[in-house]
């Protein structure tokens, strides 16, 4: 196909060229012939040719054909007023009448044109003789030989198809190159493959149940499928723009343009936990799949819980089962007073555990998740308290978000207080209009001010990794939770030298309810929210210590 552009081109710019050059050839050579007839035309010729009688040897045939032999030209024929010859390269045609119309040349008018005459076809031009006065006396006709203007164009043509092959060859050479580098880029698949490909690609990018990301080696969007936009909360307005400006500065963009290297980096976009991995190609971009790991890792984190609640059941089993050897003992020994008071004491301090907690804390979810966590900080050898002057109201837009909060703080004060001598985590709720203030307070060994940024960072800990997955979310996050309702999450040195973190989350309440004199009728009692009150013998115990702490 390139081939034959490039032939088509060069004949078509061949036969331009040549249409116009055989008459550029006429013009010039009558414009030469009426050149040597102007310079024929002196005053002197005209005075031979008004002294002087035509003859085959009279001066004006004499220097007509001087000039003719001298120039070249086919004829050089000087006529009087009348039409009649002077000179003619024919002695016997001297003294006839020209063969063509003399009338406009007589009439002072110059004449280029090609015509057929006596002496055949030539390229002609005429001109007044005018006598040293200005009258016309006569004309001057010379002719160029039409052959020869043709041999000039013949011997034109194959300069001018050398250029055109040469030109052609060119082109030829400029296609092969073209064409095996573009079989190169292609690796030799013909269009049709390439259309093919075209189309199965885009079925199986926007198909596939995993994000892709394609990037250029400007890092400007290239490609992005469905599962791409709908896990980076963007649309299809994305490509072509470039990361930073699509997702904003952050852990997500470092890591899928590069910025952060690995395999199976774990990112936080919006609520969803990514797993992204890069892949550098050849023109200097980059092709990025990202998994949805939000469900495994949430199943992840409730596995943990559930062993935490495992151990802390079966160190409850071992406890419960010290405590009645202790009271079968002090029956055995008929000691009935002491048997009471302990069993009193022990049921006293569960119930007052959770009954603190319910008092301040009036949400059912996370009053139930503040005795759970206090349940395993005892299990630890830590007290877990709630401040005194702490109170939540039971107005929470979003109980899960607060309780994803406050779990993930407090798992992480556990771990940093584990192995202190009288190990204690302190938490507090405050209220401000709608908005809920959280600081969880603890006695570890705190945290340095140049990693107090990089803790809230997706994927980063210092704990071991975990049987399910990656660490470095819980702490990520809350920030993410925090800043998604416009609020902060920030980390500082607590009262006790260890870590306090504060978590300001506006808009957490909703408006208080109307005066309890103008509420209509109490709801259905299956819709009621109750406070929950643990059975006395299955409470989980909270961080007071009783006899049995101290014994063991």
């Amino acid at each position: 196909m390139q081939l034959a552009i490039a032939t088509g081109v060069t004949v078509l710019a061949t036969g331009l060229f040549l249409a116009p050059l055989s008459a550029q050839l006429d013009d010039q050579a009558m414009r030469r012939a009426l050149a040597i007839a102007g310079t024929t035309a002196s005053p002197r010729l005209a005075a031979d040719l008004t002294g002087t009688r035509p003859s085959a040897r009279g001066p004006v045939q004499t220097e007509a054909e001087r000039i003719r032999t001298s120039t070249g030209a086919e004829y050089v024929v000087v006529m009087d007023t009348r039409g009649v010859r002077w000179s003619h390269t024919d002695p016997a045609a001297i003294g006839r009448r020209v063969s063509t119309d003399p009338t406009d040349v007589l009439a002072g008018r110059e004449v280029m044109e090609i015509d057929s005459g006596t002496l055949g076809r030539s390229a002609r031009g005429k001109t007044p003789l005018r006598d040293a006065d200005g009258r016309i006396v006569g004309a001057v006709s010379v002719g160029i030989e039409y052959d020869s203007v043709r041999d000039r164009l013949l011997a034109a043509i194959p300069g001018l198809l050398a250029y055109a092959g040469g030109a052609l060859a060119a082109g030829a050479l400029a296609a092969y190159l073209i064409s095996r580098r573009l079989q190169r880029q292609t690796h030799d698949l013909a269009f049709s493959d390439i259309s093919a490909l075209l189309a199965e690609r885009e079925a199986m990018l926007h198909g596939i149940r995993e994000g892709v990301v394609a990037l250029d080696r400007n890092g400007s969007v290239r490609l992005m499928n469905d599962e791409a936009q709908r896990l980076l909360g963007l649309g299809p307005e994305a490509a072509g723009r470039p990361l930073d400006e699509v997702l904003g500065r952050g852990r997500t963009a470092d890591v899928l343009a590069g910025r952060v290297t690995g395999e199976d980096l774990l990112t936080v976009r919006g609520h969803r936990v990514l797993i992204a991995n890069r892949m550098p190609t050849d023109d200097g971009g980059a092709v990025a799949t990202l998994r949805d790991r939000t469900e495994l890792e949430r199943l992840g984190r409730e596995l943990d819980s559930t062993r935490g609640l495992i151990d802390a059941l079966r160190a409850q089993d071992h406890e419960h089962a010290n405590r009645m050897h202790t009271l079968l003992g002090l029956l055995e020994l008929e000691m009935h007073e002491e048997a009471v008071e302990f069993v009193t004491e022990v049921v006293g301090v569960h119930r007052a555990t959770a009954e603190q907690v319910t008092e301040k804390v009036h949400d059912p979810l996370l009053a139930a998740l503040l005795v759970g966590k206090a349940t395993v900080a005892a299990e630890r050898g830590a007290s877990l308290r709630l401040a005194p002057d702490s109170l939540l109201p039971d107005r929470l837009v979003d109980p899960r978000e607060l309780v994803t909060v406050v779990g993930n703080l407090v798992d992480n004060a556990l771990d940093a207080v584990a192995g202190t001598p009288g190990a204690r985590i302190d938490v507090s709720f405050r209220t401000e209009g709608r908005t809920v203030v959280l600081r969880v307070a603890d006695s570890g060994p705190g945290v340095p001010e140049e990693r107090r940024e990089l803790i809230f960072t997706e994927g980063w800990s210092t704990k071991a990794l975990p049987s399910h997955g990656k660490r470095g979310l819980g702490l990520a996050l809350v920030r993410r939770l925090a800043e998604r309702r416009g609020g902060t999450a920030r980390v500082t040195d607590g009262l006790d030298g260890g870590a306090e973190f504060t978590v300001v989350l506006p808009d957490a309440l909703t408006e208080p309810a109307p005066d309890l004199a103008v509420r209509g009728p109490e709801p259905e009692p299956d819709t009621t929210v109750r406070r929950p009150q643990p059975e006395p013998d299955t409470t989980v115990p909270g961080p007071v210590p009783g006899p049995v702490e101290e014994a063991r």
